[in-house]
């Protein structure tokens, strides 16, 4: 195809493809448009077969690997983990809101960090919902909270976001030492989402509309406790001796799913269905179509406006354009763009990258696929949200957690060293 008309048709399928994951009609996968979308792409030479082929190569470990983590999500909750979890936060709570969105924030920022964001937007959402309606509080600051901490609590581990894993994979950084330099930027992003959100639902925060519902307790789930901690405890390891992490969590994928298959609480469908194949086909496919893109002129248009260099403000730079980036073509997309032109300049212009697409998506629904899953399922659970509001308060917490963590990641750079 001529430059312009592959150029033409590479954005048109992108944005088909990600007006399809907005919307789902009819409740459809995103995957059903985005895999034909990859075809068309192929077959009609906006992006090569081999140029495709290496970028499902490059994605492969990665996809593999979140199919592991969403497995192992799926059998926490199977063990009762997130039940155990509604309860911890009513009691931490009694019967104050302010108290319980503490607890959401220190809960989803935990939950989000070690078995990534899928898990708290999709099982942890519903939890909270129910234990604010028992404790007859309001339900939006904390629900809220569940779809900003599954953004920015995802910047701590390699394994607590998909942009993470393929920011991991561009940085050359071991675990251990990605975690070190992530730390102080996690932390410093949920202390300013915290401080903005007890501002902007300070109203909400002081409204209690009945006596808090007595409710069960249930036993801790200590099983499932080990072995999420003992998982953690390999991808250390491993990363410490050369072993894709990937054979570590499916380690606990085992230990987890083999005992409820011993015990008849699932099947191999179960097994297979909690790995979401659809979401991994559109993975894979919506690589395709963001490198016929790129091949054909984003990556030369982005060259010109990014920052060069690791300083403070290049480091600002980045992760503004990143953040810019996510609110307009999903974050997946944009790390995918951004990580080959910024991998050259070292671990932290790659993990700028991250903050900026990880933080980033707060301000839009449209940001993130998190943000979507988690609209999908408030309405699932007839609660709605209000798009104004959802966009007022983005527009307060992302420079306000954005810009100090990326002096804290500057500032980490310094201390540990990239």
């Amino acid at each position: 195809m001529n430059t312009p008309l592959a150029e033409a048709l590479s954005v048109a399928l992108l944005v088909a493809v990600l007006a399809w994951a907005v919307l789902r009609p009819f409740g459809l996968p995103e995957a059903v448009l985005a895999v034909p979308a990859a075809g068309v792409a192929i077959a009609t030479g906006a992006i090569s077969l081999e140029h495709a082929r290496a970028e499902a190569e490059q994605l492969g470990p990665v996809v593999g690997f979140l199919a592991a983590v969403l497995v192992l999500a799926h059998f926490c909750d199977v063990e009762g983990l997130f039940q155990w979890c509604g309860a911890w936060l009513a009691r931490r709570a009694a019967g104050s809101p302010g108290r319980l969105l503490t607890g959401v924030f220190v809960l989803a920022s935990a939950i989000t960090a070690v078995l990534s964001l899928d898990a708290t937007v999709v099982l942890l959402t519903p939890v909270v919902l129910a234990t604010a309606s028992r404790m007859g509080a309001r339900a939006k600051p904390h629900v809220y909270a569940c779809a900003h901490l599954s953004n920015t609590a995802s910047l701590l581990l390699p394994v607590s976001n998909l942009t993470n894993l393929l920011a991991f994979a561009a940085s050359g950084l071991s675990f251990t030492r990605f975690a070190a330099l992530m730390a102080l930027p996690w932390l410093v992003a949920i202390a300013a989402e915290y401080a903005v959100f007890r501002r902007f639902f300070d109203t909400d925060l002081s409204a209690v509309t009945h006596s808090p519902d007595a409710a069960e307790t249930p036993g801790l789930p200590l099983f499932a406790l080990v072995t999420v901690g003992c998982t953690l405890a390999g991808f250390v390891v491993a990363s410490a001796v050369g072993v894709d992490p990937a054979w570590v969590a499916l380690a606990g994928v085992l230990v987890l799913a083999g005992r409820a298959l011993v015990r008849r609480r699932a099947t191999p469908l179960t097994v297979v269905r909690a790995a979401s194949p659809a979401f991994l086909a559109f993975v894979l496919a919506l690589g395709i179509v963001v490198g016929a893109v790129v091949d054909n002129g984003l990556a030369d248009a982005l060259r010109h406006v990014l920052p060069d260099g690791t300083g403070l403000l290049a480091l600002l730079g980045i992760a503004a354009l990143a953040a810019v980036l996510a609110n307009l073509i999903n974050n997946l997309p944009a790390v995918l763009v951004l990580l080959p032109l910024t991998a050259a300049a070292g671990p932290g212009a790659v993990l700028a990258v991250l903050l900026g697409v990880n933080i980033g998506p707060n301000l839009t629904y449209a940001g993130s696929l998190a943000t979507l899953l988690w609209r999908r399922i408030l309405h699932r659970h007839t609660h709605e949200v209000e798009l104004g509001e959802f966009t007022r308060l983005g527009l307060l917490a992302v420079p306000a957690a954005l810009v100090p963590a990326v002096v804290a990641l500057w500032l980490s750079l310094q201390a540990v060293g990239g």
